[in-house]
């Protein structure tokens, strides 16, 4: 009988300190998203059913309702839930040890020189993985409960060397700094071009255990396919045992099927066109945000922007976008349609947009999807077609 123990702490020595304990003692452990109260705090607990907690105090509880894990268990994560409920994600010992070595072995870390720092949310696999990480791997870590420039300056100066950030997070960085860490770990949505030698682009999930394609190729033991739609499927070692309920959404040879949708190019490496949802068929044709938010990202006046597919009764659906523009000001419209007609087609042409102060984002910074569409179907905004 394992127990599965819940860590309601902030990222820092605390929570590195209950995950060490925790592990000595063969228990697994599940972190809590703080920022979640309520009723929305008790779906998740309902959902991990973990057998203890470990409050912000450091004092352990027992609950009730909870449930052990099997031998061999040692991380329960839950989903971000965006797309629906969320799900508790079990990963093995032996699948956390293996995105540890495969990650580390990829990175060229060396435990007598690297210091990893970490400041993603722990509730996340990307920011949980680089506790795991680095307590599997003996390398130095600096925990922090948050993304602060300052502290990560701090850090740099104190020895960091290795890190893992988000689109959002690398921008607030800079260049000057971020060009002093070895390697930098992105993950997210929409990479930005350009982006320096030392960024390591990465592409996983929570039942991945973290990424498991860095910079489009795959770690060892890390096998891609793609279905007759497209659709990105991956077996490895360090894919989930099975979900909290029980279920396992593996295929019968062992695949898991991400949702996403890609292909591999000409180079041989993975390209992620987005959720299989998230593509806007209008007129006919197919047009995937994200291929339109990186060729429109570097266009003059534009600080960030996010493209949506609202109904249409001509087009089936027209192609928009919500934009954050440096000045404040409308976008210039007709500059960017025609970089969309010259790169992808007419029919990628923008139908619409507003301008926004900021762009709806989870919890580790991807674009809210469905947030945006709300905030583009708002009957009291109309969209601007100038």
């Amino acid at each position: 009988m394992r127990h599965l123990v819940a860590l309601d702490l902030p990222g820092g020595p605390e929570f590195l300190e209950a995950t060490r304990r925790c592990l000595a003692a063969g228990e697994a452990i599940a972190p809590l998203d703080q920022r979640l109260h309520g009723t929305a705090r008790d779906r998740l607990l309902r959902v991990i059913a973990p057998t203890h907690l470990i409050d912000a105090n450091g004092e352990r509880h027992t609950l009730a309702e909870g449930r052990t894990v099997e031998e061999g268990d040692l991380v329960v994560v839950a989903t971000s839930g965006t797309t629906g409920e969320p799900k508790g994600v079990i990963l093995t010992d032996d699948a956390v040890r293996a995105s540890a070595l495969a990650t580390s072995g990829a990175l060229h870390v060396n435990a007598a020189t690297d210091h990893w720092l970490g400041a993603l949310p722990l509730n996340h696999v990307g920011g949980l993985s680089i506790v795991l990480r680095a307590i599997l791997t003996d390398t130095p870590l600096t925990l922090q409960p948050n993304f602060d420039h300052l502290a990560y300056v701090r850090a740099l100066e104190e020895g960091a060397t290795l890190t893992s950030l988000v689109p959002t997070t690398l921008a607030r960085l800079g260049e000057e700094h971020s060009a002093r860490f070895r390697r930098i770990l992105l993950g997210g949505s929409a990479m930005p071009p350009d982006l320096p030698e030392n960024v390591v682009t990465t592409y996983g999930m929570t039942e991945t255990g973290s990424g498991v394609i860095y910079n489009g190729l795959p770690l060892e033991g890390v096998e891609l396919r793609f279905s007759a739609s497209g659709e990105i499927e991956l077996r490895c070692p360090m894919l989930l045992r099975c979900y909290r309920d029980g279920s396992d959404p593996r295929t019968a040879d062992g695949f898991f099927r991400t949702g996403d949708i890609g292909r591999t190019n000409e180079c041989g490496r993975l390209e992620v066109f987005g959720r299989e949802g998230e593509l806007i068929i209008t007129g006919g044709e197919n047009v995937w945000p994200v291929a339109v938010e990186r060729l429109l990202a570097e266009s003059e006046g534009v600080y960030e922007l996010a493209v949506v597919g609202l109904p249409d009764p001509e087009w089936g659906e027209r192609v928009v976008a919500l934009v954050v523009t440096t000045d404040g000001g409308p976008p210039n419209l007709g500059q960017m349609n025609e970089l969309l007609r010259d790169a992808i087609g007419p029919w990628a042409q923008l139908r619409g947009y507003r301008t926004v102060t900021s762009l709806p984002r989870t919890a580790i910074g991807k674009l809210n999807r469905r947030a945006l569409r709300e905030l583009a179907e708002d009957p009291e905004h109309p969209l601007a077609t100038n």
